[in-house]
């Protein structure tokens, strides 16, 4: 799992702290702002650029540079109103031998992102927060690239909030286009990989005590459109709803720890969901354990859920299993980390039509926690991945990571990121998907300044190398500035 940033991790090296800072190495600060949902640090940036909170910057003695000032303007003498502007330029240039696995012309992308957010807070109780973004995108072989690619304007987020105290618990709404990633990184993450973050039109209520919390949801999925602002749609036969709760585990539990338990229960509703051959209304349910959070120099992200319902006339019956860890080998925090994340998900009954569909769903999940070529996903797959993160300078970090990619159902096709099977897979034998070496080095230049560089080598095995399909290679470079 080579790190990203917690509201949506990578497991090869992040630019930003957040909620998800990496499946393996969340932010465990305190609850409960690392354990809401929103992983809000004050004073420092997102990934998800609605959850910082800048009211430190009130202080003009906390103010570096001009651009310190945008982040708290007041707008009432008394500084209650006050409104936080935000950005975001990234430039990346990234080719990829082989695409889709397939011998081919090599494909290279130039992707250009512009993000312009402002937050305007009224007083304690009300919030309104606006997005708008731009994916610019230029390169060879790009084929029909998608609108999070390719979009000349989109209104990003757009939600109101209103929030208060009953009881000494901290209440709230909010309505409208927002992110959601209240979950473990493989099932719900904003996607930091596409140039447009993943967003939602719905509702989130929560209800957030000193130790336990729940928060409660109805969206539906957006289709981003390529144009202006008024092609995106909300896609109503998409429906993702559920509850999502929290429960602080005391510190002393297991000695010096700082531990969160989430247990959930979520339910996706696709009108037209396709498995094998076969197109049909889906009802699907998810009922999971989710721990994480860190002991002594050791930090966890545990996942198990099950998930059944129907899919047409045919009953589901899929688990998935997330189990990732790294340990600090000395009591420094830059001191170098190793670990090993293990995950499994079933597989069985797509591509036959027959008997219960044990492929369970990875919703909108950080598909590139296993590769950013997209060729791997929590279906039908055993994955097994060693790694190391060191950081032989100040501020930069260099992770590398060794996965090996199985998948436990052999007559079950294998799967990537969009959901869609690899063809023909489900026909050959053999059970080892694919190894994988990745590497990442992130070179925090400043604050707001980024350089990262990625390289991934994809080795396929039996089960894609019989059905045709080829090794390759991924090589990225990309700078980002913030605001």
């Amino acid at each position: 799992m080579l790190v990203a940033g917690t509201a949506s991790a990578d497991p090869v090296g992040p630019q930003m702290t957040g909620a998800k800072e990496s499946p393996a190495t969340p932010s465990a600060v305190g609850y409960p702002a690392i354990g809401n949902g929103e992983g809000t640090v004050p004073g420092k940036y997102n990934v998800s650029r609605w959850a910082e909170d800048w009211r430190g910057m009130r202080d003009p003695a906390k103010r570096d540079d001009p651009l310190d000032r945008l982040k708290f303007l007041p707008l009432t003498e008394s500084g209650d109103v006050y409104l936080t502007l935000s950005g975001e330029f990234r430039y990346r240039v990234q080719e990829t031998t082989n695409p889709d696995l397939r011998d081919r012309e090599a494909q290279r992308q130039d992707r250009t992102r512009i993000f312009a957010g402002a937050d305007l807070h009224l007083g304690d109780h009300v919030r309104v927060y606006g997005e708008l973004a731009h994916a610019g995108l230029q390169g060879i072989n790009l084929g029909n690239p998608n609108a999070n690619l390719r979009n000349k304007l989109t209104l990003q987020q757009g939600f109101g909030e209103v929030k208060g105290t009953i009881g000494g618990a901290e209440v709230g709404v909010r309505g409208g286009r927002q992110e959601f990633s209240d979950g473990p990184n493989l099932l719900l993450a904003v996607r930091d990989d596409p140039t447009l973050h993943f967003v939602l039109d719905g509702v989130r209520g929560y209800v957030r005590g000193k130790r336990v919390r729940v928060d409660l949801f109805d969206f539906n999925f957006v289709n981003y459109g390529k144009q202006g602002l008024g092609d995106d749609r909300t896609d109503h036969a998409r429906r993702f709803s559920g509850a999502t709760f929290g429960y602080v585990v005391p510190n002393d539990v297991l000695g010096k720890s700082k531990l969160f338990f989430d247990p959930f229960v979520w339910r996706l509703r696709t009108d037209r969901a396709t498995w094998g051959r076969t197109t049909a209304r889906e009802e699907r349910m998810f009922y999971g354990l989710h721990l994480y959070g860190d002991i002594d120099r050791t930090t966890i992200d545990w996942t198990v859920n099950y998930q059944d319902g129907s899919f047409g006339n045919r009953s589901i019956s899929a688990w998935q299993a997330f189990l990732a860890q790294t340990w600090r080998i000395a009591a420094n925090p830059n001191a170098p980390r190793v670990g090993v994340h293990v995950d499994y998900a079933s597989g069985g009954g797509a591509a036959d039509g027959q008997g219960d569909l044990r492929t369970p769903s990875g919703l909108y999940g950080n598909n590139i926690y296993y590769s950013y070529q997209l060729f791997l996903t929590p279906t039908n797959l055993l994955a097994i991945s060693p790694n190391i993160t060191v950081q032989p300078v100040k501020n930069l970090r260099v992770t590398a990571e060794y996965t090996m990619a199985y998948r436990p159902n052999e007559d079950e096709a294998v799967y990537r990121a969009s959901g869609a099977a690899f063809a023909g897979t489900q026909n050959v034998a053999g059970k080892h998907i694919a190894d994988l070496i990745r590497a990442q080095a992130v070179w925090s230049v400043t604050p707001r300044i980024s350089l990262t560089g990625r390289y991934e080598h994809m080795m396929v095995k039996d089960a894609l190398s019989r059905a045709g399909y080829r090794d390759s290679d991924f090589l990225a470079g990309w700078i980002s500035f913030r605001f």
